[in-house]
């Protein structure tokens, strides 16, 4: 983990290849061990072939804040 950049988008770099959606599954993986909430509690929501991720996570604002200062991180309902 990187941190937050200055737009204030975390930064997270994964060793596992860009294939079959590997990548992907280890960054939820990640971030679902860092935030201390199951697998199921982070799910990929947009830019699943793209670099730039948009993630939803079933932890409040509060606790990513705290993980990451500086992420901008908004509520929103779980996606359906």
């Amino acid at each position: 983990m990187d941190g937050a950049d200055a737009e204030g988008r975390l930064r997270v770099r994964v060793a596992a290849p860009p294939v079959d959606g590997a990548a992907n599954e280890s960054l939820i993986r990640l971030l679902a061990r860092e935030l201390g909430t199951g697998r199921s509690s982070v799910m990929l929501v947009g830019g699943a072939t793209s670099r730039e991720k948009r993630l939803w996570v079933g932890v409040s604002v509060d606790v990513v804040r705290v993980r990451w200062p500086g992420v901008v991180a908004e509520a929103s309902a779980a996606p359906r």
